[in-house]
């Protein structure tokens, strides 16, 4: 009976076999190349995942692609400029600065700005506000000498 157990639970966890990608490399340095390529470029399927991070059959691609062109002598640079040239600077989480990436690297700063400028403008446009309906000396005594005639009247 046990081992009819054991024959039943091996036929069942047959078809369930987990995948594990292996890539041998014979030079360390390839492998940390690899390694930093994978996790720097972008999932084009997933959302805001590195290749390295996701299981979508075209990051197994792009993995694939980068190994196969590190196998081939080709440097990290190569890899990123192929990898630029087909998917654009979208494929690269830190994009190199370009004129068209320029906006997504200088975009934070400049709307940071505009917000520290607005509540500048806002807090001194309110405390002007407020100066300007406050009265000065000669108003408040002219004020109080109405309403001291108002309730003698």
């Amino acid at each position: 009976m046990k081992r009819l157990i054991i024959l039943v639970l091996c036929l069942l966890a047959a078809p369930v076999s987990a995948v594990v990608e292996y890539h041998p490399f014979t030079d360390p340095a390839k492998e940390q190349a690899y390694q930093t390529l994978i996790s720097e470029l972008r999932c084009l399927v997933c959302q805001n995942q590195t290749i390295a991070d996701s299981n979508a059959d075209l990051a197994k691609d792009l993995r694939r692609q980068v190994y196969d062109m590190l196998q081939q002598g080709k440097s990290q640079q190569d890899v990123v400029n192929f990898m630029t040239q087909r998917y654009g600077d979208f494929v690269m989480y830190r994009p190199a600065f370009s004129m068209k990436t320029g906006l997504l690297w200088l975009g934070p700063i400049a709307f940071l700005l505009i917000g520290i400028i607005t509540v500048v403008l806002l807090a001194r446009h309110k405390k002007n506000a407020a100066t300007q309906t406050a009265l000065d000396g000669r108003q408040k005594t002219r004020l109080n000498e109405l309403l001291q005639q108002g309730e003698e009247d």
